[in-house]
């Protein structure tokens, strides 16, 4: 990231061009180290906080016996659910064949590592008990979903891990040692398999995350009846990641070519992951609508209470419900479904900006929300908000994520269009025209 056009004037001068792809231009070292610079001293602010927490306990925070898990769980819900795209867009290219989404299939991976190592290392600092990490392994409990969650996200991580790998083989340098290439053409082997064992992961544990909230009978806002032993929030948890998924994908897309200056991908790649996204968000919407009513009309009542007891207190008015189901749900569905097959790519990146903040809306509402509103007679309504401590621990891990994928652009192929793209950009805009569209 971070890196200039390729345009009329002189390529800057890089210390380091032997180990950028070939046929794609980057910035200066000096540019590249200075787009790092603020990103570096974030990371060590959060690294610091952190550190803190893990020293001293989790008194440093606002959490408490109510929040146990705080601004850390809901963050961590958030990038797993919008990471979703790393697993789905491996199942449209490598089980579904859908060869169009392999402009983007390496960048999905390398976002996918990021989110769920980057929750992972949130999580080990929420637990507040790092060097007891491995009970959860050795001695799970076999009723609970949070060991499943456990057993998926480690797995996953492993796997995304692996997937990762082959790509910085890739690298021009390291491409040149034999036996690394071999290595790396033997893994480009099993790719199908892993992610098919991925998809399965990633299916289970972001079902589970939902299960484990529509489970909790004794806060009956996030409870839910569903079919057998699975609620409805273990199937609405899904359908709103791989939702989302697409949705993440073309931002960060789009925000790499703003901060490089570079054409990453074709338009109908994005049309693409915009309609996919739109009929899956749409999709959401409708059993996100009969699972609201059935709540309203049944479970609330059942358990004791009147829906409008549940957003009584401020700030969680019945506002909230009409932003994450209509604002942030249905309206982005249209907006992505209408542009996906005509309007300007604008259109495109506000559908998916408002898909993702609803993802983002619904994992507030089950994580703070159920957490906050009594349950009890003589419970009380308790507000709750994050210090700077939780907040820069959070943001040291968005500095990781943001460092990491820099060196992968800079260093790795990420797009495989970028340098078929710069090549039609030089010819002109009349035969980048006609390359690109196909016409």
């Amino acid at each position: 990231m971070a890196d200039m056009a390729v345009s009329r004037f002189p390529e800057p001068a890089v210390l380091d061009k032997g180990w950028i792809p070939r046929g794609v231009s980057r910035c200066s070292t000096a540019q590249f180290l200075g787009w790092l610079s603020p990103w570096v001293a974030l990371l060590l602010l959060g690294l610091y906080a952190g550190w803190m927490c893990l020293r001293d306990g989790l008194y440093h925070t606002n959490m408490d016996h109510r929040f146990v898990f705080g601004l850390w769980i809901f963050l961590d819900l958030a990038i797993i659910a919008l990471g979703a795209g790393a697993f789905f867009s491996g199942f449209l290219f490598y089980i579904l064949r859908w060869h169009e989404m392999g402009a983007v299939i390496r960048s999905a991976v390398v976002l996918g590592f990021l989110c769920y190592s980057g929750a992972v290392v949130v999580l080990m600092v929420d637990v507040g008990q790092p060097l007891r990490a491995w009970f959860t392994f050795w001695h799970p409990n076999t009723h609970s979903m949070l060991a499943e969650v456990t057993f998926c996200i480690t797995c996953y991580l492993i796997v995304l891990s692996i997937e990762y790998l082959p790509l910085v083989l890739k690298n021009r340098k390291l491409s040149q040692i034999p036996s690394f290439l071999v290595f790396e053409f033997q893994l480009h082997k099993v790719m199908p398999v892993l992610a098919g064992v991925g998809t399965f992961l990633s299916f289970f544990h972001q079902g589970s995350l939902g299960g484990l909230f529509g489970v909790m009978y004794g806060r009956p806002f996030a409870y839910r009846e569903g079919f057998g032993i699975w609620p409805a929030t273990f199937f609405l948890f899904i359908l709103s990641a791989i939702a989302a998924g697409p949705a993440f994908l073309m931002l960060t897309t789009w925000l790499t070519e703003k901060i490089s200056g570079h054409r990453l991908v074709r338009g109908s790649v994005y049309r693409l992951m915009a309609r996919t996204s739109g009929v899956l968000l749409t999709a959401y919407v409708f059993f996100k609508c009969v699972d609201t009513v059935i709540w309203l009309n049944s479970t609330s009542q059942q358990a004791g209470f009147r829906p409008w007891e549940f957003y009584a207190w401020a700030p969680f008015g019945s506002w909230v419900l009409f932003l994450e189901i209509v604002v942030l749900g249905l309206l982005p569905a249209l907006i992505l479904l209408r542009a996906s097959e005509e309007g300007p790519r604008r259109w495109l990146l506000c559908g998916a900006a408002l898909a993702c903040a609803g993802i983002v809306v619904n994992r507030l509402v089950f994580t703070i929300q159920t957490l906050a509103l009594p349950t009890l007679p003589f419970d009380e309504f308790r507000t709750y908000l994050p210090n700077w401590v939780e907040v820069a621990t959070f943001l040291g891990v968005v500095a990781y994520a943001v460092i990491v994928y820099s060196l992968s652009f800079r260093y790795l192929t990420l797009f495989p269009q970028e340098k078929e793209l710069a090549r039609a950009t030089a010819r002109g805009p009349q035969q980048e025209e006609i390359h690109v569209s196909g016409r």
